[in-house]
């Protein structure tokens, strides 16, 4: 008996792949599903950088953007699950799916825009210099820091900030602690990082720092980052952070971790 090869009409199989890549689209754009049916809110974070998220005496993960990882889960419905990565790879991790979204002071700008989709802005700061408290120098801008040594997180902001200026001698550290190490043993001759994680940093640290100049380089807008093409997701945490923030809850942490309110952004002087 002969077989005969069966082949599928052109209009059948086109209709076929279709519908394949719509279900493929669809499971994309259902992460917010994925996460309930889960139950956990897999969230990516360093754990190393006091006061946003660190661990406290007791190995536990604690600060700012834990707190507020901890709300945006419990609008979602789910726990929240923690994966800490360092910050150098943080964003690749969140691509390769090791998490849902990262929740570690992740400032918006158009460079990552082009390959995450961020939340609304849950807290605004600006860049602020890190000095010793013996140096009598004083650096008023990063123009004053040619020619000298500054440290900076990998990957960060703050490194391509410093980067923009030539003639500073710019060092990159895999998180705050390496670099604020260096400082106070005088291996560079500052630092430059969040002017809310100096705060804490001078309040609770043993460290011979001291607070430096504010740039007057704008508000950093801190977002939430996951990744491209889930709007359902996006959505809901668009949601939640509203909801924190129009429930005071934002400037509650806030003001517990920081001193002051940097929930709201700051208006014309």
């Amino acid at each position: 008996m002969n077989w005969k090869t069966f082949a599928l009409p052109w209009s059948v199989t086109f209709i076929l792949i279709w519908l394949s890549f719509s279900a493929a689209l669809s499971r994309a754009d259902d992460q917010l599903g994925m996460i309930q049916q889960r139950g956990t809110f897999r969230v990516g974070t360093e754990g190393t950088y006091p006061p946003f998220s660190f661990r406290g005496p007791d190995n536990q993960l604690q600060g700012f953007d834990v707190d507020v990882a901890k709300e945006i889960a419990a609008k979602l419905g789910v726990k929240p699950e923690f994966i800490t990565t360092e910050w150098s790879g943080i964003i690749a991790g969140l691509q390769a799916a090791k998490f849902d979204a990262i929740i570690n002071q992740v400032a918006i700008t158009p460079e990552r825009k082009q390959v995450v989709d961020f939340s609304l802005p849950y807290v605004y700061s600006t860049p602020e210099l890190i000095e010793r408290r013996d140096d009598s120098r004083q650096f008023s801008s990063l123009e004053d820091l040619k020619g000298k040594k500054l440290g900076v997180g990998l990957g960060s902001n703050f490194e391509t900030l410093a980067k923009s200026v030539s003639g500073i001698d710019v060092k990159t550290y895999p998180g705050a602690s390496e670099y604020l190490s260096d400082l106070a043993a005088g291996r560079i001759d500052a630092a430059l990082n969040d002017s809310l994680m100096i705060g804490y940093l001078l309040k609770n640290a043993s460290l011979p720092l001291r607070a430096g100049a504010v740039l007057d380089v704008g508000q950093r807008e801190v977002g939430i980052p996951i990744r491209k093409n889930n709007p359902k997701l996006l959505q809901a945490i668009n949601d939640a952070v509203t909801a924190l923030r129009r429930e005071g809850v934002l400037a509650k942490l806030s003001l517990r971790w920081f001193g002051n309110d940097a929930s709201k952004q700051a208006g014309p002087e």
